[in-house]
């Protein structure tokens, strides 16, 4: 499977500039597997950032969602899957795409991952036509990553520290090859924190584009959970960040961090409130996905 990076830069917004195409984001995935120091993941109606959701959809229900969505705003051509918990962490993230491919041939299917499961999961990503993939990786340095990352869930297996860090890291850059050389477009997520990644973000952004990322995207943290005693990264820590990865992939610049089960047109058009009858309450705070 080949896709035409122009058609996909020019189809989704959150992989180009483009400013009139919107997305939709299936709740579908409940659990994750792994614990990062920074998230917060919440079934609420009015929190807008990552990891929120006002409920679960069965991939049945987030069919019927995206049919009430195309009616809404016809402008959709994305149906993606972050959260609240990792797309991998279940079945169901598969299963969505699974129907999707079936119904709405014409929409790109993304999703969002943590990684873990990634490269064990990749056939059947592959499978199932996912066209555009984001992996979030805070560190390619496991004694880095384990002060962002308390602990991972691996088959069973409860891992912390640095053996954790080595599992995920190991994962992460494994299924960001096999799913690049499969063809599929892949943007790599880092969440900025001064206090650990700041001096680290070179090397994360070398390593993910010798494994086969084409976009990079630096998110701030915004202190909270087990970081809450961090500073927030400024613009200036933001800029310098960017400069440095730019020296080694391209840089996404125009990320907003959106809810689990948001439908619509980044920062133009939002209609999740028309669908699950949710209203919304800006709280500044972040979770991976």
């Amino acid at each position: 499977m080949i896709n035409d990076k122009a058609r996909i830069k020019n189809m989704h917004p959150c992989f180009g500039s483009v400013p009139n195409k919107g997305r939709i984001h299936l709740p579908v995935c409940p659990n994750c597997n792994i614990q990062c120091n920074f998230c917060d993941r919440k079934i609420n109606d009015y929190e807008e950032r990552p990891g929120v959701t006002a409920s679960i959809l069965s991939p049945k229900e987030a069919l019927e969602i995206i049919e009430r969505a195309l009616k809404i705003c016809p402008d959709i051509t994305v149906a993606g899957i972050a959260g609240p918990g990792d797309t991998l962490a279940s079945d169901r993230a598969i299963e969505t795409f699974r129907l999707i491919k079936d119904k709405y041939p014409e929409l790109l299917k993304c999703m969002s991952t943590n990684g873990l499961l990634l490269n064990e999961k990749a056939r059947e990503l592959i499978k199932v036509g996912i066209d555009t993939l984001t992996v979030t990786v805070n560190a390619v340095d496991p004694g880095i990553l384990a002060k962002i990352v308390s602990k991972i869930i691996y088959h069973g297996v409860t891992y912390e520290g640095e053996e954790a860090a080595e599992i995920l890291i190991r994962n992460q850059l494994a299924g960001i090859q096999k799913m690049a050389e499969a063809g599929v477009i892949i943007k790599v997520n880092t969440v900025l924190i001064n206090e650990i990644n700041r001096n680290h973000i070179r090397d994360i952004a070398k390593t993910v584009k010798e494994a086969g990322a084409t976009l990079y995207n630096i998110i701030p943290l915004i202190p909270q959970y087990k970081l809450a005693d961090c500073k927030e990264p400024g613009c200036v820590d933001i800029d310098g960040a960017r400069r440095e990865a730019e020296e080694f992939i391209d840089v996404f610049r125009h990320c907003s961090r959106c809810r689990a089960d948001a439908v619509g047109i980044p920062g133009k058009l939002e209609v999740g409130s028309q669908l699950y009858n949710r209203k919304l309450i800006l709280k500044e705070t972040f979770s991976h996905g």
